[in-house]
């Protein structure tokens, strides 16, 4: 199992993520850290573990109000040897752009029209797609979620509605995806709340998971983090698609 921090940014600032009312989120200040200042939590999650993986959300420019580029652009230079997958809502592929080696694009389906997907071709599977639910309900283009020969190999399953809700990932549907894909490698994202949900998760084939809240309660600590590595590994298709 591995663990991908998650850094949602609004407004400047790391941000609590609660169940996608992005209009309520605050600032974050839990005890891991009581700043929302993008570095220090970026410090904070190192001190925890050396992950080598974050994801970031810029909050503003998938709600179209405006971005974070030049904040998240001085983050990427600052940790080279770092892999960030950032999503930043709609982006269209532009083969002119300078995009830093540790960038990686992730492309939400909430920010897709059935118009637009084709779009995503472009990016020649070089991205990281995340189907988007409230909870039940997809989000975004539907033949996203219907057509499975724009899917790259590495999948987030986002429920939206269990993001810092403590009521635990939504396994049936990510046992779904599992059966019905298996050759793809799925991601978790939302309600992920300690050890125990990390085990079940990789039980049921999800061997990636997003986790913000657990880490900044100490739910997951190092070393639950470097148990799932030594005790939980990847099956070598999964191991091939590690950041």
């Amino acid at each position: 199992m591995k663990i991908i921090p998650v850094i949602d940014l609004k407004d400047g600032v790391v941000v609590h993520a609660r169940q996608g009312n992005r209009e309520h989120y605050q600032p974050i200040n839990t005890d891991l850290c009581k700043s929302s200042d993008i570095y220090q939590v970026i410090e904070a999650f190192l001190d925890v573990y050396a992950f080598d993986t974050f994801y970031i959300a810029d909050l503003n420019a998938i709600t179209d109000q405006g971005d974070h580029n030049q904040l998240i652009t001085e983050v990427l230079s600052r940790f080279p040897q770092t892999t960030f997958w950032v999503d930043k809502g709609y982006q269209k592929y532009n083969q002119d752009a300078q995009l830093p080696g540790n960038y990686l694009p992730v492309l939400g389906s909430e920010s897709y029209r059935n118009e637009t997907i084709l779009e995503i071709e472009a990016f020649e599977n070089n991205f990281i797609l995340s189907l988007d639910y409230s909870n039940s309900n997809a989000l975004g283009a539907e033949s996203l979620f219907s057509d499975p020969t724009f899917w790259p190999k590495n999948i987030i399953i986002m429920t939206l509605g269990r993001v810092g809700s403590n009521q635990g990932p939504d396994m049936d549907k990510l046992a779904e995806f599992c059966r019905q894909y298996p050759d793809k490698n799925f991601i978790a994202a939302g309600g992920i709340r300690d050890k125990l949900d990390c085990i079940l998760l990789n039980e049921a084939g999800i061997f990636q998971a997003l986790v913000a809240s657990a880490l900044h309660t100490g739910a997951i600590k190092n070393e639950d983090i470097v148990e799932f590595q030594a005790k939980l590994p990847l099956p070598a298709y999964a191991r091939t698609t590690r950041m």
